[in-house]
């Protein structure tokens, strides 16, 4: 299973009023396991920056003026997702604006949801979570990810946070390593392996009790219900099985 975890960084809040895309930040998912194989571009949006959206990300018409164009990278960009589930979190902003670039590229486009399924994190959030705050910064609260890093917002930053969100969220646990960061946002350590050690005393194994296993079915039965998809542990189960 190929998901992308998408963001953008825009000029504005609304594309209605011609406001455009200034960075993708994508990161690739496979079967649950973070890739190197990341989407990152930052595109001169030819009009002016409104102050707020300069206020939340930090990115300048000057910045942008030597960037490519949208049309410039739109081809890249839809190989690069094609076929792949979308990891979004409030995906109506991303993907408006998404189609909204491309219908400038193509009059006759038919819509990124065409192209790739969507999973819109935010309302996965607000059923696990309801009357509690799910913006992403909450998120990373709630699961224990270090978002220490996210000053101002950025798509690549925001889509390695949210990819190990998503992850948390249901039910796999995973470290991306978010700790050193270069000056794109990106990260630049990998996970640890601390090596084992050989002289290490023989560990006590423990059988679970029927109780136990019975407890366990009924945490796995919660955790499915909550995601709509099968757990980790059920995979496991299926292909040992």
């Amino acid at each position: 299973m190929r998901q992308i975890v998408l963001d953008t960084e825009t000029t504005g809040l609304d594309p209605k009023d011609g406001h455009r895309i200034i960075e993708v930040g994508c990161i690739e998912v496979i079967n649950r396991k973070v890739t190197d194989n990341r989407f990152h571009v930052y595109i001169n949006p030819e009009r002016e920056i409104d102050d707020g959206a300069i206020e939340v990300h930090g990115i300048t018409n000057q910045f942008l003026e030597d960037k490519p164009h949208y049309q410039d990278i739109a081809s890249d960009l839809l190989q690069y997702l094609q076929g792949a589930e979308l990891i979004i979190h409030n995906a109506p902003f991303d993907v408006g604006f998404l189609n909204a670039e491309y219908m400038r590229v193509d009059s006759v486009w038919a819509g990124i949801e065409s192209h790739c399924q969507i999973i819109d994190t935010l309302p996965m959030a607000r059923k696990m979570h309801p009357g509690q705050k799910n913006n992403l910064d909450a998120l990373c609260k709630r699961y224990g990810v270090d978002n220490s890093s996210r000053d101002l917002h950025g798509a690549l930053l925001d889509a390695e946070i949210l990819a190990e969100v998503y992850l948390a969220m249901t039910g796999g646990q995973t470290q991306l390593g978010l700790g050193e960061r270069g000056t794109d946002g990106a990260s630049t350590t990998g996970t640890k392996v601390q090596p084992v050690r050989q002289d290490r005393p023989r560990l006590n194994v423990i059988s679970a009790s029927p109780d136990e296993l019975s407890a366990h079915q009924l945490r796995i039965t919660d955790i499915e219900t909550k995601s709509d998809q099968p757990s980790v542990w059920s995979q496991l189960e299926s292909i040992e099985s």
